[in-house]
């Protein structure tokens, strides 16, 4: 019975054990994940099989970031999830950690020293298609301003981690709201098992922000829609609700130690409940 540090492929296994548990993962999330910091997800092994999973990614110096805690039905209440929880704590060290905690583990994350603040909400909905001339596919030469914006819009200096979403995948691709060559907003679409994920999305005003929205790639074959919303972003929590999105899901989100220095855009949604 072990626990160590896994490859890609495993954390592609993970991943299918989010899918089962509902929580919709995008399609090629594992090579962007692992690409974030390759220690930070770790496995509990029985009889050579992985039951329990969880990572902790360390994106900085300061700061870490909790997901995938979770571990396989016939498993539970064994003790596999705390010994998958002891590694990865110590893989992030002294960091500041945040994490988006379901609602049935949020008293044992409290526990543990996380603090809440404030809720990260999921919307359902469907976007139309939106002409704007501003907006275009992301490009190689967009990394470096994406990431800068990443950094401080979240107060995170997760570069691996922004350098490889960014980049184009097959079922993932960026646009950007380029203004006179400046770029002004942004949002990332990501095909999932069931519809397509937005995040991160990054607008200053509410056209902006339904530009970008509208500017799937795969066009309007791809609903429904979800984009996760911290509840203190009043403006787009009104907007999705203003174009009929509706919350079908949420979490706290908590840190251990004081929250990242944040300068959120005044639209914007995050990136992934697993990286932040």
């Amino acid at each position: 019975m072990t626990v160590r540090p896994i490859t890609c492929a495993d954390l592609d296994t993970v991943l299918g054990w989010v899918r089962a548990e509902g929580w919709n993962p995008g399609l090629e999330d594992a090579p962007a994940f692992h690409a974030a910091d390759p220690g930070g997800f770790f496995v509990k092994r029985v009889d050579g099989a992985p039951v329990a999973a969880v990572s902790v990614v360390n994106h900085d110096d300061d700061f870490a970031f909790l997901g995938l805690y979770l571990c396989l039905p016939a498993f539970r209440g064994q003790g596999h999830g705390m010994e998958v929880w002891t590694a990865a704590m110590a893989h992030a060290g002294a960091r500041r950690i945040g994490l988006d905690g379901v609602p049935d583990q949020q008293a044992n994350y409290a526990r543990s020293g996380f603090d809440k603040h404030g809720r990260t909400i999921r919307y359902a909905g469907r976007f139309e298609a939106v002409a704007d001339a501003r907006v275009r596919v992301a490009g190689p030469s967009d990394l470096s301003a994406l990431c800068a914006r990443d950094r401080a819009q979240t107060g995170m200096a997760r570069t691996r981690f922004a350098r490889a979403w960014f980049a184009p995948a097959e079922t993932r691709q960026t646009v950007v709201l380029d203004d006179a060559g400046q770029i002004t907003g942004s949002a990332t679409f990501r095909r999932c098992a069931e519809g397509v994920k937005i995040g991160p999305l990054s607008a200053r005003t509410p056209e902006d922000a339904c530009a970008l929205l509208g500017a799937c790639p795969w066009g309007a074959q791809t609903p429904p829609y979800f984009i996760d919303v911290a509840d203190t972003n009043a403006g787009l929590t009104g907007l999705l609700g203003d174009m009929g999105c509706a919350p079908v899901f949420e979490t706290a989100r908590m840190f251990r130690g004081a929250p990242p220095d944040a300068a959120p855009a005044p639209f914007q949604a995050i990136a992934t409940m697993e990286l932040g």
